[in-house]
């Protein structure tokens, strides 16, 4: 069964292979899964997922966002699947056959998970960006379309903010997995950073998310250890009625 921990996905969204082992090393056992993207892959390379690996039993979350042609993405995927993290990223785009050489070079080794809408974007920016009126008033309705079009390509889900969650939990059912970042506890001070589409961590287990990203709420904090037991508490508190 899963446990209150096992949503926790801490990002690694540190400079150095150092200072991802501090973290590894602290909250192993604290958190379900360690979020590695762009900043500590560019500085670290593949040998931090071995890291990772080798430190204990948490899941490894590869957040690099792919874009780009399918024959590359699909390429990059086969190198992906043979680090043996649990699951990886690509940006659903523009191209749905991106997304299905995604999964086509997984080789079901990783799952492949669309990032739809990130958490940073508003609805004026999807407004500058070009998109019609009924996306950038909703973004909620971009994530939906976005959210389909992973599923069809064979994604085993979808990142997207709690915002969205419910609407893809009711839409897609419980074996879409559905990662929310932009998880804030409600005992975290908000509005301090470049999230504008933010929830708390009990409304996102509630509205369905299988697992949450959490970086500042326990990074920034003076006990991080505490500060993930805390979170867990009140994923506990829904989970135990479920």
């Amino acid at each position: 069964m899963k446990s209150a921990k096992d949503y926790i996905i801490f990002p690694l969204d540190v400079p150095s292979a150092r200072d991802a082992q501090r973290f590894v090393k602290l909250l192993s056992g604290y958190a379900g899964m360690f979020k590695v993207g762009l900043e500590l892959f560019i500085e670290a390379g593949p040998e931090i997922i071995r890291q990772i690996r080798n430190s204990g039993n948490a899941g490894i979350f590869l957040d690099l966002k792919l874009h780009d042609i399918p024959a590359t993405v699909s390429r990059a995927m086969e190198r992906i699947a043979d680090l043996g993290v649990t699951f990886a990223t690509v940006h659903c785009g523009e191209n749905p056959k991106m997304l299905e050489a995604a999964v086509e070079g997984s080789r079901g080794g990783v799952g492949v998970l669309g990032v739809t809408v990130l958490t940073s974007v508003s609805g004026g920016d999807i407004h500058t960006a070009g998109f019609r009126d009924e996306f950038s008033s909703n973004p909620s309705k971009l994530v939906m379309k976005r959210a389909t079009i992973a599923r069809d390509a064979g994604c085993a889900g979808i990142v997207c903010s709690g915002l969205e969650v419910k609407m893809i939990r009711e839409h897609f059912g419980k074996g879409f997995v559905a990662v929310t970042p932009g998880i804030r506890p409600l005992w975290d001070k908000w509005g301090d950073d470049d999230q504008q589409r933010v929830t708390s961590p009990a409304q996102a287990v509630t509205d369905g998310s299988d697992y949450l990203v959490i970086g500042r709420p326990i990074r920034n904090a003076g006990d991080p250890k505490a500060a993930a037991i805390r979170i867990a508490e009140e994923i506990e508190a829904v989970i135990a009625h479920q």
